[in-house]
């Protein structure tokens, strides 16, 4: 709770005149509002606000620099000495860090600093509200029950350094997730969006798709684990990728360590990961994904270490060109001990291949396989290779001759998104998406349907 009427970066700045060591400060504000129901009914909404200030020092000690990162919800400002006097505590016992660097440099920008935070209220989910008062009456009738829940959250960052740096930054995210069952709850569906304001979310046509899925789930079908044609939509898709993404670091690949390394201390960069012209990108300007454009990072574990980066710029960066591995993620220390640029990741991720089907389009040229609703319960097997492995969810189908015939069994399956990217063999229309797994960390992406010939179900999976 927020009981201070300080302003955020009044904050700012006394941390750092408490300050005996050089540090990144930042206040982050959230404001969000949600709804939740159940049984078709509507069962609790609300509004929070919430302050949090992170302070990272930096110490130079035996062997080097060591840096401290203290994070904690305040309340106002009498809760500032205690973090700041925590987070160079911190550094000065620390061990030297390997990723050390010296602080973000002042460079010009273009932030309100002066600005308030930007808020939210329940009244952004007003139509949303209204439309599944109607959906609500519409399930009673088709005797389906509705559930779920939508939120909408704006964080403004402010972040200030020793080094003179003052940035603001807004990102506002929104997300629904529904599920509908049948009745008797033996037959489940999902779908997710993901929003900016609800001003593009429709509810009814939300519904109606998740009814579609019911329907074909009245015909119930059994199959053996094996490799089947599959369709997967752009929600299952985002989970693979992102996956992807967060694991695509440069020293890993230089060390070994990850499906990116080349050998004998190089990497996979130039090589082609993909016969199909796909294109995997992130850039905090991408219209209707943007994110905040520097690096606000509150941890620095590893080797993907960013405590030094605080405030660096983060731009575009094209991953996969045309099939072709392009770039990894690097910080400034890796960057600078391998003559390479610092490519920060910004918070989105897009991928196309220039397919104009939809997924129903997709479906009408199938002669049998698997149509996938989500993936869940993803897990890494071996690194090495970026073996996943999960579960199916929420309504697996049978296409035969282009038509939907039924629903099947879930499955275990075990992949690579790599290996993957080298097998599809259609890729629809790119679109905006909310994946299921992810979507409490990441939930802004645009990506395609894609077909995979050869998709691996180890085995049978119980659940439903």
């Amino acid at each position: 709770m927020i009981t201070s009427a300080a302003r955020p970066q009044d904050l700012v700045e006394q941390a750092l005149s408490l300050a005996t060591l050089p540090c990144v400060v930042w206040v982050t504000e959230r404001a969000e509002a949600n709804l939740r129901w159940a049984n078709n009914a509507l069962i609790s909404n609300g509004e929070m606000r919430s302050r949090r200030l992170t302070v990272t020092a930096t110490a130079e000690v035996e062997g080097g620099t060591a840096a401290g990162t203290v994070i904690q919800e305040i309340s106002g400002p009498e809760d500032v000495n205690a973090v700041v006097a925590a987070a160079e505590h911190l550094a000065r016992t620390a061990r030297p860090a390997e990723d050390a660097f010296p602080m973000v440099e002042n460079y010009a920008h273009h932030d309100l600093w002066t600005e308030p935070a930007e808020a939210t209220s329940i009244d952004v989910l007003g139509e949303l509200a209204k439309g599944l008062g109607v959906a609500f009456e519409s399930a009673q009738a088709a005797q389906q029950l509705l559930f779920g829940f939508a939120e909408h959250g704006v964080t403004t960052t402010y972040l200030g350094t020793s080094t003179g740096l003052r940035r603001r930054g807004v990102q506002r995210t929104g997300k629904l997730e529904l599920n509908a069952k049948t009745a008797d709850l033996q037959s489940s569906a999902w779908l997710g969006r993901t929003t900016r304001d609800f001003s593009d979310v429709d509810v009814g046509e939300a519904v109606d798709e998740l009814a579609t899925r019911l329907g074909w789930a009245t015909t119930k079908l059994d199959l053996p684990p094996g490799r089947y044609e599959t369709l997967l939509p752009p929600s299952a898709v985002a989970d693979l990728m992102i996956y992807a993404y967060w694991t695509a670091n440069a020293r890993d690949a230089e060390e070994g360590r990850n499906v990116f390394a080349g050998g004998n201390g190089t990497t996979r960069i130039g090589q082609r990961l993909a016969e199909l012209p796909i294109t995997l990108l992130s850039d905090p300007h991408y219209p209707g994904l943007e994110t905040i454009p520097f690096v606000d990072f509150t941890s620095s574990a590893d080797e993907t270490s960013w405590a030094f980066d605080i405030g660096l710029p983060i731009k575009a960066t094209t991953w996969i060109d045309k099939g072709v591995l392009r770039e990894l993620i690097r910080n400034r220390a890796h960057a600078a001990r391998t003559g390479n640029q610092p490519t920060p990741p910004p918070d989105n991720l897009i991928m196309d291949g220039g397919g104009t089907a939809s997924l129903q389009q997709m479906i009408s040229t199938t002669k049998r396989g698997l149509l996938l609703t989500c993936l869940w319960y993803i897990r890494e097997v071996d690194p090495e290779r970026l073996l996943l492995t999960g579960l199916t969810r929420d309504g697996v189908y049978l296409v035969e001759d282009g038509e939907v015939v039924g629903a099947v069994n879930n499955f275990r399956f075990n992949e690579s998104p790599i290996d993957l990217l080298g097998r599809i063999t259609e890729l629809g229309a790119a679109e905006l998406t909310l994946c299921r797994e992810w979507n409490d960390y990441f939930n802004r992406t645009i990506m395609p349907p894609i077909r995979v010939p050869d998709f691996n179900m180890s085995t049978v999976s119980q659940a439903s």
